[in-house]
Parts: structure tokens; sequence; C-alpha cells
């Protein structure tokens, strides 16, 4: 597992921009653009997007605007990237070719770049079969040479550990995993579990909402109401309940001039597995940067795994999250 380097999540860059903050072409594209170059730059290496990010007419407008800044992107850093997109098993693509056309229009927008597909979340609870055929056929894909990575999301030890027996039969590995994973989740067994599968089968873990929602980034004496309704709900639950964990985070980043954002990342780096981290502009991604460049101590480490396992409120899990 790569501990030096953080990936970019692009979640939000189809509903944000436009359905949220009130979007102006004009000036929101460019600065997009301009994020995710100096994203590049820095030495961030795994570019994450869904075609499921945007919906009605918005349906697949990450990867529209991913695919749009990498034309422009030289071959030289492109080489150095990953770009995976996860689709999304939907009721309605079953069977073995049931991802086929999903991943054309997903490899279209994203102009051919797309090296690794992975599998949006698992369906082991309520149609199993439906995963089973799915990852089949991303392994079609594979076998046709038109991915050369595949990768799992929301996939439990146990189905995980199905999964990548069914794929090593055919002479495949399962290269990710995406969970979701921070100082706000509520520590569990299944995910030590994940943990040392990926050690003992080399897979890359991914941790997706690495800084909660941006909770962990808010200074302890700060209260900020979220402009939604959801939001506004889980910020205040969790906010009053964590303000000596962010305490702690400030103290550590004084230490190394950091944000309380670099010290969570740097956490999640510590326990071996690279964020997907969410940037919205250049400061953001300069932020996310400078994480790269120090550590953790050991004893940091600890401190922050004892505040997090006595923590009073923690992040929802994800309801497709498998066993």
């Amino acid at each position: 597992m790569n501990k030096k380097k953080i990936g970019i999540g692009m979640g939000t860059w189809a509903w944000g921009n436009k359905l949220v903050w009130g979007y102006k072409p004009e000036t929101d594209d460019i600065l997009l653009k301009k994020t995710f170059f100096d994203a590049i730059d820095g030495g961030l290496d795994l570019v994450d997007t869904a075609d499921s990010y945007g919906t009605g007419n918005l349906f697949g407008q990450s990867e529209k605007l991913i695919g749009n800044f990498l034309e422009e992107l030289p071959k030289r850093k492109l080489k150095k990237i990953t770009i995976a997109t996860k689709l999304a098993p939907f009721p309605w693509r079953i069977g073995r070719n049931g991802f086929n056309h999903a991943f054309q229009e997903s490899n279209k927008r994203l102009r051919g770049h797309i090296k690794r597909a992975q599998l949006h979340w698992s369906t082991s609870r309520y149609a199993p079969w439906q995963e089973e055929q799915l990852l089949n056929g991303l392994g079609d894909l594979y076998e046709k040479g038109l991915i050369q990575e595949i990768g799992l999301s929301n996939t439990g030890p146990k189905r995980l550990c199905f999964l990548y027996q069914k794929l090593k039969e055919r002479g495949i590995k399962i290269t990710s995993i995406q969970m979701q994973f921070s100082l706000l989740t509520k520590p569990t067994l299944e995910d030590e579990k994940i943990k040392n599968l990926c050690i003992e089968h080399n897979i890359e873990y991914l941790a997706y909402s690495p800084l909660a929602l941006g909770i962990l980034a808010i200074k302890p004496n700060k209260s900020p109401k979220p402009k939604t309704f959801l939001r506004q709900k889980l910020f205040q639950n969790i906010l009053p309940k964590t303000i000596e964990l962010r305490k702690l985070l400030t103290n550590i980043g004084e230490k190394y001039s950091a944000s309380q954002a670099q010290v969570a990342l740097n956490w999640i780096r510590s326990h071996g597995a690279k964020p997907i981290v969410g940037i919205r502009n250049p400061l953001q991604a300069k932020d996310a940067i400078s994480a790269l460049n120090w550590s953790l101590t050991k004893r940091e480490k600890e401190r922050l795994d004892f505040y997090r396992n006595s923590c009073l409120a923690n992040m929802p899990q994800n309801p497709f999250t498998s066993p």
C-alpha cells in the first residue's frame, strides 16, 4: 500500500458547483481546472470519480469535467496518475454485460483514459448474484485490455475474500478497495480485517470521506451552519462532541505548521491507507499537497487513535457496505 500519496476525490464536482454554490461556468470551471492541475503538479496521483456523480441533466458531469481537463494535461504528467471511475450497480444493470454500456459512456466522457474500473458498492445484501456477474464483466473488460485494474468499494471483509477468490481463479487481482475511513468512523473489527486482507493480498486501501464532510477541518471554537438540512443535523450532533479531538488536531498541526486537515489525512496514511480528499479550490489542493511533506510520530498516531476510540460521535455508516 502506498502511504506516501494522496488521491483526489471528485464526488462534489458534479453537485457542489452546479446545485449548491450558484454555478457560474465562466469562473467556476476555470477555478476547478486550476485546482485539478495544481493537485497533479503537487504529486496527488489518483483521480477518483464515478458515473453516478451527477443526476438528471448533470449525469456523469464529474467525469466530463475531468475528461476535459485531461485533454490539456501533458502526456508525461498523465502517465504518472491513475484515472479511476466507479460504476454503479443499478438494478437495471444486470448480467455479465451489465456494465458494458456504462463503461463505454464513462470512457467516452473521460476521453479514453480510464485505467481502473471499480464496483461502486456491494449488492450482496440484496442481490449477490448481480454483484458476481458484474464483477465477471469487469474481468472481461480487463482481459480485453480495455482497463488495466479492477477495484471495489463499500465491500466488507467476508465479501472481499469471496470476490478476490473469484477473480484470482481467472488470474486477475483486485487492485484497490474503497471504504469510508476517518477519525470519525466507528472503529470496528471488520475494518481491521479489511486492512489485514489488504496487506495480505497487496490491495490498495483507499479511504473516502477522510475529513468527515469537512468536520475534522473545522476549528474547535467554530460551529458553522451548512446549507443543507441533513448536514445541519449531522453537524449539530457531531461538532459539540468532537471539540477535544479537533483541539488535538490543532495542537499537533502547530508542531508542523500544518492544518487540522493535514493532520487528519496523515493519520489515515499512518494506518497504511491512501486518503481520497475532496478539493474544490487551489488553497485546498495546496493544503493536501503539504500533507505529503511530513508524517505523524508513533506517539501522535497513538494519541489520535485513543481519541477516536473514545469519541462520543461518529459518522453514519454507509448502508450499502456489505459484510
